[in-house]
């Protein structure tokens, strides 16, 4: 009897068991992204980021400011990047002096409307909505595209 056989069977029941033990993470994709932007209930700018950060999809309703496709942008960054909803941070951020210097990091807007995207406990993004009346509407905005797609905004 050969020893081949078992020799080549061992090595891909090795290769399956190495590459089972590589970190598996869920994915935003476009086609996720372009769900999220059309379950927002709202007239705004809307920006969904992936899990590094990356934009996916950014999308500005008609008649609103050219200013807010960048704070969306920016509110779904500062969601990912602290892995809290916005407003919730600017509250935090407000009511402790020592973190009264994150309104000078340049990508962070401590302003309501950023949610980060988590399935199950996996990080997989962050919505951000300006525009759509305040932030807590803003906010309201984005956790209802979340809840549609059934992502939740905290672990």
């Amino acid at each position: 009897m050969s020893l081949k056989p078992l020799l080549v069977c061992a090595a891909l029941l090795a290769a399956t068991q190495a590459h089972a033990a590589l970190p598996q993470h869920p994915e935003l994709d476009l086609a996720s992204a372009r769900r999220l932007v059309d379950a927002a209930p709202c007239q705004a700018a809307v920006s969904v980021l992936d899990r590094g950060g990356n934009p996916i999809l950014a999308q500005r309703a008609d008649g609103v400011g050219p200013h807010n496709a960048d704070a969306a942008r920016r509110k779904a960054y500062t969601a990912l990047s602290t892995r809290t909803p916005t407003r919730l941070f600017a509250e935090r951020a407000r009511t402790n002096p020592e973190a009264s210097n994150l309104n000078t990091l340049a990508e962070l807007l401590l302003l309501g409307g950023g949610v980060p995207l988590f399935e199950g406990t996996q990080l997989v993004g962050a919505v951000g909505v300006a525009g759509a009346g305040g932030a807590q509407q803003d906010e309201q905005c984005a956790t209802a595209a979340a809840t549609a797609l059934g992502l939740t905004i905290h672990p």
